[in-house]
């Protein structure tokens, strides 16, 4: 049987130790990084996503730091969205994109200090893409990796976990914005945010060497709350609509294909890297589009991304991407990111290796 073996410089997270102690069962290699993805009971792990509040390791959610005198002109060039009206302590959905207007990265820009941002990006290496920027365009900015870690609480009392160790300050913050503080000497920044519709809080800690200890913070203060680890769910992801950059997207995807069109601003400035293309697949018009596609039959033992081909009236209509057992609808279901002809309601087919698969393409979000 032949092994697998990392060539690369495969990290662990601040809080890897306090996640196999919790029992996580399997990892996942992300940004040259371990995530856990899986405490041995996956139904009862979305479960408490829904109802309660789960901890994530997400850590693997790396900063791009801008730093210096031309960061906010480099964090502008690299988002196709207006930052001119950011301010300090606030977030910004934004999609990176090359030079066609393919998407490569869907980050939140955060805004640290005038003359400091961070982009916190999922997996790709935007810190080459930025470098090579920055030196192309002769700017006066470092671009690094901070030593920030982010730690979610998610679910629906999360708010109130998160309030009993900060106080209740964090109720007060928009979805996005941030704020520095510290608990226990530790430097963290509490950010509302995090990959779930269930509500919840990243808290992003800045110092490597305290992340069991903050571990245990967010524990015992969730033990009242009957808080256990998770992981960010794939079952709900789907149900919730979040786009996940690299599953759902191929090296042609633009951001209007994938639901990211009200983020986009063409009107900013040519220096944007990507505007002048994204301007012209708008007035070109969409070729594809994301929608939902419900399967017929059980449930599957893996969530996976998967691109398939989709089938409809005997042609090839586009892929489906990956897929996911919804709990609350009983039924498979996933993306499909198919030519714009297709509407929600069309019977399709997805061609796996066994055999075709019926089934019928849906809005996103689902409705659960």
């Amino acid at each position: 049987m032949a092994h697998i073996v990392s060539a690369g410089r495969l990290r662990k997270s601040p809080f890897y130790t306090s996640t196999i102690e919790e029992g996580a069962e399997t990892l996942l290699t992300y940004n040259n990084m371990l995530v856990p993805r899986g405490y041995g009971d996956r139904e009862a792990e979305y479960w408490r996503l829904i109802n309660g509040v789960s901890m994530w390791d997400v850590a693997v959610q790396r900063q791009v730091q801008l730093k210096g005198p031309d960061a906010a002109k480099l964090a502008q060039i690299l988002c196709a969205r207006d930052l001119s009206s950011q301010v300090i302590g606030q977030g910004k959905y934004v999609a990176i994109c090359d030079h066609n207007g393919v998407l490569i990265n869907d980050p939140i820009a955060m805004k640290v200090a005038d003359d400091c941002y961070w982009l916190s990006i999922g997996n790709s290496d935007i810190w080459f893409w930025a470098r090579c920027v920055a030196g192309e365009r002769g700017l006066d900015v470092k671009v690094s990796e901070p030593d920030v870690s982010p730690l979610a609480v998610q679910g629906p009392k999360a708010e109130d976990v998160v309030a009993s160790i900060f106080g209740d300050w964090v109720r007060e913050l928009r979805y996005f914005w941030f704020k520095d503080t510290e608990i226990e000497g530790i430097p963290i920044t509490v950010m509302r945010a995090g990959w779930s519709k269930q509500g919840g809080f990243e808290l992003f800690l800045r110092d490597g060497t305290k992340g069991d200890h903050l571990w245990r913070i967010v524990k015992d203060a969730g033990t009242p709350f009957d808080i256990g680890p998770g992981y960010p769910n794939p079952s709900e992801r789907t149900e919730s609509g979040l786009l996940n950059y690299g599953s759902d997207t191929d090296d042609g995807t633009n951001p209007f294909e994938v639901r990211m069109g009200k983020f986009i601003d063409l009107d900013v400035s040519d220096d944007v890297i990507g505007v002048k293309a994204l301007r012209k697949i708008k007035q070109g018009g969409v070729k594809r589009h994301q929608l939902g596609i419900v399967l017929e039959g059980g449930e599957e033992n893996e969530d996976q991304s998967i691109w398939l081909d989709i089938v409809k009236d005997g042609a090839v209509i586009g892929h489906m991407t990956h897929k996911a057992w919804s709990y609350r609808m009983q039924r498979m279901i996933g993306y499909a990111l198919v030519s714009v002809e297709a509407q929600p309601g069309d019977r399709v087919e997805v061609m796996k290796d066994a055999g075709p698969v019926t089934g019928q393409l849906s809005p996103i979000p689902f409705a659960v």
